[in-house]
């Protein structure tokens, strides 16, 4: 289950109409827009770093994991 840690926010982010109604057709039945975008930014978050450990594993350039959730802007739970 998702918990929301903070203030809710009443802002507007301008799109387009087309990025409107793809977002829109991406909510699941009672789904609030927070928690996809939520659910996006963690696939996001997810996919870069996926991408950085295929990156390594190509030129063999190493960090350390707090190196890596620095540069993905991630916290890391010590």
């Amino acid at each position: 289950m998702h918990v929301v840690h903070g203030k809710i926010a009443n802002k507007r982010i301008p799109v387009t109409e087309e990025i409107c109604e793809s977002i829109s057709e991406l909510r699941k039945p009672g789904q609030t827009y927070d928690r996809l975008l939520s659910e996006m930014i963690a696939l996001k978050q997810e996919h870069d770093f996926l991408a950085h450990l295929e990156e390594v594993k190509k030129t063999g350039e190493f960090m350390t994991l707090d190196e890596v959730a620095s540069e993905l802007k991630i916290g890391r739970k010590t």
